[in-house]
């Protein structure tokens, strides 16, 4: 999958997600989304924004982006590419309604849990 850069991000968020019809409408934060409740049948992946990392560097950081003193799962929080857990996310396009919608897998020491997330154009940071 390409990279995508903040203004790709952009540019695929155009839609709003108050207007989604699509089976993710209620991701306004991060949410946990079985494979078998993710709808890929209509999502169609359009990028990445993982980035290469500097050399020495093992893996993308886990500082988080709360100005205003949002929190990780607030469906008001920044979504800032640059920053985790956006640092470590796949974007898809649904082909129903047109969201852009952000996925991640969080590793824990006993699970794997898949979040997903509407992106809202509103939200998009370039910190």
């Amino acid at each position: 999958m390409p990279t995508l850069n903040f203004d790709q991000l952009k540019a695929l968020s155009q839609m709003h997600p108050a207007q989604c019809t699509c089976a993710l409408k209620n991701c306004q934060g991060w949410e946990s989304v079985s494979e078998d409740r993710w709808p890929a049948d209509q999502m169609q992946a359009k990028g990445t924004l993982r980035e290469a990392l500097p050399e020495g560097q093992i893996e993308p950081t886990f500082e988080e982006f709360h100005p205003n003193g949002t929190r990780y799962e607030s469906p008001l929080a920044p979504i800032a590419p640059k920053y985790f857990p956006y640092n470590r996310c796949d974007v898809f396009g649904c082909t129903t309604c047109g969201c852009g919608v952000l996925k991640y897998t969080e590793y824990g020491g006993y699970y794997v849990d898949r979040r997903v997330r509407l992106i809202d154009p509103e939200l998009v940071v370039n910190p």
